[in-house]
C-alpha cells in the first residue's frame, strides 16, 4: 500500500530531521492496520502553537491550540474503509483521505510531559489522526472513543514494541 505524503512547514526553519520519515511509518501503519490496501494520499502541515490556534479558531471556532487537527475529505465509517466511496486523485489514482496539523511545539511538550519524548508521541499523533480521516471520532467519553483509544493502542504497540502501555 503506497502512501502519497505532501508535507509542507508554516514556517521557515520549523521541523524536525526525521518528521516525514516518522509521519509516513505511523501513517502507514494505521493503513495497513485499518485494511486499508490502496494508495491513500495525505497532506501533513507542521506549524506551531500560534499557527494551529489559527487555524483550530477559524476552522473549528476554537480559539485555542491543541496538538492535531485532522480534516477528512470522505465521510467513512470506523473500521469500515471503502474505496469505491472516497475521492481519488485524477492523475494518480490513490484514495485523498484528507490532510492533518501538528502543533511541534505542543507534540514537543507531550512528549517530555508523558515520557515517551517527542519521536513517539508525532508518532501517535499521525495515528490518531489518520484514524480521524478513517471516520473514528472521541466526540464524548462513550464506546466511539473506547473503539478509538484502543486502535491506537494497538498500533501503537506495533510501531514501538518498548511502549505497549504508552500510547
Amino acid at each position: 500500500m503506497p502512501l502519497k505524503l505532501s508535507l509542507s512547514r508554516e514556517k521557515r526553519g520549523l521541523g524536525h530531521e526525521n518528521a516525514r520519515k516518522l509521519i509516513a511509518r505511523a501513517v502507514s501503519r494505521a493503513l495497513v492496520c485499518e485494511g486499508v490496501a490502496d494508495c491513500c494520499a495525505v497532506s501533513a502541515l507542521l506549524t506551531d502553537n500560534e499557527g494551529i490556534r489559527a487555524i483550530n479558531r477559524e476552522w473549528r471556532g476554537i480559539d485555542s491550540a491543541t496538538d492535531v487537527l485532522s480534516f477528512p475529505l470522505n465521510e467513512l465509517a470506523p473500521g469500515a474503509f471503502d474505496p469505491d466511496v472516497c475521492e481519488r486523485d485524477p492523475e494518480t489514482g490513490c484514495v485523498l483521505l484528507g490532510d492533518m496539523v501538528f502543533s511541534l511545539e505542543r507534540c514537543a511538550a507531550q512528549g517530555e510531559e508523558f515520557g515517551h519524548g517527542f519521536e513517539h508521541e508525532l508518532m501517535y499523533l499521525a495515528v490518531h489522526s489518520t484514524l480521524h480521516l478513517l471516520g473514528y471520532d472521541h466526540v464524548d467519553e462513550g464506546e466511539m472513543k473506547r473503539a478509538m483509544r484502543a486502535r491506537e493502542k494497538a498500533i501503537m504497540a506495533l510501531l514501538d514494541p518498548e511502549n505497549k502501555e504508552e500510547a
